[in-house]
């Protein structure tokens, strides 16, 4: 049979061989009829996209032409959709920009680097929070990350199934869906007293309050992000790797280190990065635990701001139109530096997933 030449049969209705029931009778049980058989024949085998050693009997012109259409159809249902998100991105950002107008003409570029926050006297200066917002969302992602790592490897090769497993994979998940303000009042309750303690015994003015009691709250908000990705990641290892590895005489530490976590690299980072945005945009918990303190931190353990807080804080009670439009810049910062942020991520888990392969 040759590709792209219609089938001809000769000396025979198409189909029917010698030996085979009357076209009547293979009807009436189920079969083909000739009629449906000559159509068949009429057609022109094509091979296969997927696999060019198999041969496709198209569908009819009619059929194809359905198919055609509706595959149109969803192609420009997906690329709405698309660029819908990207105009909502644009559109965030536009809307941003021209609320800020007020303020970056009024303090320009030295907004991004004054330390003072005075709203009274009009000296506004958005560099305490910005170090704040990095410092408590850096520190939470350096906490979480060995607990997240050590909850994927667990659950994602020690304890893969079993009612222990599924219940430890609930209790992760559960900890994701958790509202923020339930982290922020038990970091105040319970986390800041520790931390006072702590504080005391070194000899640091006992807040309570502060940085790292933010960060570490903070750490217990996003390490469900990152461990949950991991763990699914490392689940779609190949066996077959895995079992090599086993079979050359590699203990299993060897095949986490030397098989699995190289094959799922990409994925581990990309949970850092979804848990690092997390952490960047979180407001209430943040604000509860945070110390609430618009100047320069000095420490780990001094109170500070972060962008989202203060914007809860002082939003509703801002008066002036410079005023609002600063906390409204404050907004746009913290927007360009999400997306600063997840972009180098993306391009740190591009490079790595070159590496790899």
């Amino acid at each position: 049979m040759l590709l792209g030449k219609p089938v001809e049969y000769k000396g025979q209705e198409p189909g029917i061989g010698a030996g085979s029931p009357p076209a009547d009778r293979r009807n009436a049980g189920g079969g083909l009829t000739a009629g449906r058989i000559r159509e068949l024949a009429s057609r022109t085998p094509v091979s296969s996209p997927f696999n060019p050693m198999r041969v496709l009997l198209p569908r009819t012109a009619r059929g194809s032409q359905k198919i055609a259409a509706s595959e149109a159809a969803f192609g420009r249902i997906l690329k709405a959709s698309g660029w819908t998100i990207l105009g909502l991105l644009v559109a965030v950002f536009v809307t941003l920009v021209i609320h800020s107008m007020p303020a970056i003409k009024e303090i320009g570029a030295a907004f991004l680097y004054r330390t003072t926050w005075d709203p009274v006297t009009g000296d506004l200066g958005a560099l305490p929070f910005i170090v704040g917002t990095i410092l408590t969302s850096f520190l939470a992602l350096a906490i979480s990350i060995p607990f997240s790592l050590a909850i994927s490897i667990y659950l994602g090769e020690y304890l893969r199934e079993g009612p222990l497993s599924s219940f430890l994979k609930s209790a992760v998940d559960l900890l994701a869906g958790i509202p923020s303000v339930i982290y922020g009042f038990w970091g105040l309750f319970v986390l800041a007293p520790v931390v006072r303690s702590l504080q005391m015994k070194l000899g640091i003015p006992p807040y309570g309050v502060g940085i790292f009691t933010a960060s570490v709250v903070l750490a217990i908000m996003i390490t469900p992000y990152s461990a949950s990705l991991g763990r699914e990641v490392m689940q779609l290892v190949p066996a077959d790797q895995k079992e090599a590895a086993l079979s050359l005489g590699a203990t299993r530490y060897e095949v986490m280190r030397k098989v699995i976590l190289p094959y799922a690299r990409a994925g581990i980072l990309a949970g850092v990065l979804l848990a690092l945005g997390r952490a960047l945009g979180e407001t209430m918990a943040v604000t509860m635990v945070i110390g609430n303190s618009n100047f320069l931190p000095k420490g780990m353990f001094s109170p500070a701001n972060t962008m989202a807080s203060v914007i809860a804080n002082e939003f509703a009670e801002a008066t002036g139109a410079v005023y609002l439009s600063a906390l409204v810049e404050i907004g746009l910062l913290l927007f360009i530096v999400s997306t600063i942020i997840n972009i180098l991520g993306r391009y740190i888990i591009k490079r790595t997933s070159v590496e790899t392969a």
